[in-house]
């Protein structure tokens, strides 16, 4: 059984609950998968596309302190906290000459 928590700009983020340490979480895009420590966000397995695989490391950057709780929640059995996921703001100029 697992918990999709977060969805990082079309790849999906999961944490197993019988999953085994150290502590991960799983993340899809495209077809493929990797699992990503928590701590150092190193992968520990798998792969993605760069791209995809750098946006997930600078989603997981910014929201380690949950990754970490939804972790503990997770192996606990207990209701996981939503974190929210990876948003970009596009900006665009205009140029008048």
């Amino acid at each position: 059984m697992c918990l999709r928590f977060a969805n990082s700009l079309g790849s999906k983020i999961y944490v197993y609950w019988d999953d085994h340490n150290p502590a991960h979480f799983h993340a899809t895009y495209a077809g493929e998968d990797a699992q990503v420590n928590i701590e150092d966000l190193t992968v520990m397995r798998g792969r993605l596309a760069p791209r995809a695989m750098g946006l997930v490391i600078e989603w997981a950057t910014l929201h380690r302190k949950e990754l970490r709780r939804a972790w503990k929640q997770a192996v606990g059995h207990k209701k996981v906290s939503k974190i929210e996921p990876f948003e970009v703001t596009l900006c665009t100029t205009t140029l008048f000459m």
